[in-house]
């Protein structure tokens, strides 16, 4: 498995902008793919992205699509997930997570059970 810590939440208006960090240490990052979940209050957690190995290969939710950006940056065994157009739904603790590469497909990536490395968590509150 691979260590992740997260950091970037916070709180942001409706409308806003943040980026969510995870950086990765302990295997080849390269070994793995990774994906961003959210859970909030009440609700199970939700699949929101992932990115294959090389990151060339995004898959996104569809309540995020065309609003949120996942990359990698392999070189610095890092990823990201650029939030924009911010809105009170998104609200919820965010998970980055580290998987084999098995598998393809959105189908395959939104599987939490696809992920066997996890970060701690970071809230993400929007204001209306």
């Amino acid at each position: 498995q691979v260590q992740l810590v997260e950091s970037g939440g916070g709180l942001v208006q409706a409308g806003g902008s943040l980026r969510l960090s995870c950086a990765a240490s302990g295997r080849t990052f390269t070994d793995y793919v990774v994906g961003w979940f959210r859970q909030a209050p009440g609700k199970e957690r939700e699949f929101v992205s992932g990115n294959s190995r090389s990151g060339s290969t995004t898959y996104y939710a569809d309540s995020v699509k065309g609003r949120f950006t996942a990359s990698r940056d392999n070189a610095k065994n890092t990823m990201y997930l650029q939030m924009n157009s911010l809105k009170p739904d998104d609200t919820a603790v965010y998970y980055c997570a580290a998987g084999p590469a098995t598998g393809y497909g959105l189908v395959n990536y939104a599987r939490a059970q696809r992920y066997d490395s996890w970060g701690q968590g970071t809230q993400v509150t929007v204001s209306s």
